[in-house]
């Protein structure tokens, strides 16, 4: 059966396109090979158009208004998710519009589809209490817990996205001073970010224990699962709520919901209320502009309330403690 031109344009967006001329990560072109998948499962099972058989002029704007609101009523996608949906479509189809020139029409009146506005949620982070609860919940009796408080310790002081730990090979760190570790961040740009003395104590241990020092380990995964592979989304997820869990239990404190990001965010904020410009943070956490660094002025209700009671312009500014004036990351957190 000949291909139709959809299936040529899907196969060159997400196979050159993407890869070889935007060099987007491989999580991103998953992302958007889920939206096409989506989008055929309901072409075939509401509209009735067998994937082998549909084409590009079938994918109008009413097509893809009925998608989105299938999306939202049927599968009970929040805002957020279907406006992630429709902007892999938009770049679909902004690559569409330059390779085939009389589709333009076509394709400016589904890039013409607006996102929703939505309510944007407050940051969520961990007060360092509670950050301090989870951090010391692992068993450093038993060799995964070990391990765990390593990751949580790392994960933490980075300020990582999950993707970003999970793809840390042995020879991104480096002990020596300065002590940093080099992360593949979004767009596949590189940052290096500083660790603090006693990070690099924890990896040092961690990398005696696993005999990661040797040369053959250096394209090793960092942290790895039982089966000596990198740890997936899924098991990264499962060890930071099985400790924040766990943390519940000991404390009074630790009712946020925690996942991985939850940590990344909780680093930008404590950097932020310890006076640290936004655009170190913005360095920092590998974000591409200041204006996404600002979501931690905004959730600082704290700073607000001072500076509204005429006491945040005048007060000194604090510094961030520094690692080497402590003796354990607790006392550190606990000093912020």
């Amino acid at each position: 059966m000949k291909p139709t031109n959809l299936a040529l344009h899907v196969t060159d967006f997400l196979t050159h396109y993407l890869t070889a001329q935007r060099n987007v990560s491989p999580n991103t072109v998953k992302a958007y090979r889920d939206v096409f998948t989506l989008l055929l499962r309901y072409c075939r099972d509401i509209q009735r158009i067998p994937p082998e058989k549909l084409r590009l002029e079938q994918i109008d704007v009413e097509l893809v208004e009925a998608f989105l609101d299938y999306l939202e009523k049927q599968r009970g996608a929040v805002i957020r998710t279907r406006n992630h949906r429709l902007a892999a479509l938009h770049a679909f189809f902004r690559y569409v519009q330059s390779e085939q020139p009389d589709c333009m029409l076509q394709c400016q009146k589904i890039l013409a589809i607006p996102l929703r506005r939505y309510v944007r949620p407050v940051v969520g982070y961990l007060p360092k209490a509670d950050l301090a609860a989870i951090l010391a919940a692992p068993d450093l009796g038993r060799r995964d817990g070990r391990r765990d408080a390593v990751l949580l310790s790392v994960l933490y002081d980075t300020g990582a996205r999950v993707q970003e730990l999970i793809d840390l090979s042995v020879g991104d760190v480096r002990l020596d001073e300065p002590a940093q570790v080099r992360l593949l961040g979004k767009g596949r740009k590189t940052r290096a970010v500083p660790l603090m003395k006693e990070t690099v104590e924890l990896l040092r241990d961690h990398f005696v224990e696993n005999n990661l020092g040797r040369p053959e380990q250096y394209d090793q995964p960092l942290f790895r699962n039982v089966h000596g592979r990198r740890l997936s989304r899924s098991g990264m997820r499962y060890i930071v709520q099985k400790y924040a869990r766990k943390a519940r239990g000991r404390s009074i404190g630790a009712q946020h919901k925690v996942s991985p990001h939850t940590f990344r965010h909780s680093k930008g904020m404590h950097l932020f209320q310890s006076g640290v410009s936004l655009e170190i943070i913005r360095d920092l956490l590998g974000h591409e502009d200041t204006r996404t660094t600002q979501i931690y002025a905004r959730a600082n209700l704290e700073m607000k309330r001072k500076a509204l009671e005429g006491t945040g312009s005048t007060a000194a500014v604090p510094k961030i403690p520094s690692w080497q004036q402590n003796e354990s990351l607790l006392e550190w957190l606990q000093s912020i």
